[in-house]
């Protein structure tokens, strides 16, 4: 599948010295506590909440988004939280690289591995970890503390296996995160 040329106005986004590209139409909370990886585009209206996190003193990492990955617009990205002997608090999310993640999508997994797609209008439970190679098709609802293996596919509400995919898989999606970055381009004014 070949990916068009998506082009933006400089002046909305900031890049990074690591080739992040940054919509100021996006909200980062906390940015002290969140890792971008490199190589990474984050979408107008797209919200990673680096905010939430364990009571403390010092900086703590939060969110960790690896290299080349795609958060769309309207997307959410906020660490998982629970209650414990009567304490609440926040855990840390680890997004691995080569992943896309779809508009309107509210992720609030423990993990998600690399070679990942995440499609339009998902939700990610609490704690949720989703392995490397993975698709998650839209609409999906992945309920909170769920595993999804390797290779798989999974769809509906609550989400579950409907396909495998094939080795080749991380190939595929590397070239397509690498392709996507590639071809998201200033335009000329």
């Amino acid at each position: 599948m070949d990916l068009p040329i998506v082009n933006y106005s400089k002046s909305e986004y900031i890049e990074t010295d690591t080739g992040n590209k940054v919509s100021r139409k996006s909200v980062i909370c906390g940015s002290q506590n969140i890792i971008l990886g490199g190589k990474t585009i984050l979408q107008t209206g797209s919200v990673i909440r680096g905010d939430l996190r364990r009571t403390g003193v010092g900086h703590a990492v939060v969110v960790s988004v690896g290299r080349y990955c795609f958060l769309s617009q309207g997307c959410v990205i906020r660490p998982p939280s629970k209650t414990y002997k009567g304490v609440f608090s926040y855990y840390p999310m680890k997004i691995g690289d080569h992943v896309t993640i779809g508009e309107g999508t509210i992720v609030q997994a423990a993990t998600i591995g690399s070679f990942v797609s995440i499609g339009k209008n998902c939700v990610i439970g609490r704690f949720a970890i989703i392995k490397d190679c993975c698709r998650i098709e839209d609409n999906t609802v992945i309920p909170p503390n769920s595993v999804v293996p390797s290779f798989s596919v999974y769809k509906g509400s609550p989400g579950v296996l409907v396909d495998e995919l094939p080795e080749s898989i991380q190939d595929i999606y590397e070239a397509r995160t690498k392709d996507r970055y590639v071809k998201f381009i200033p335009s000329v004014n």
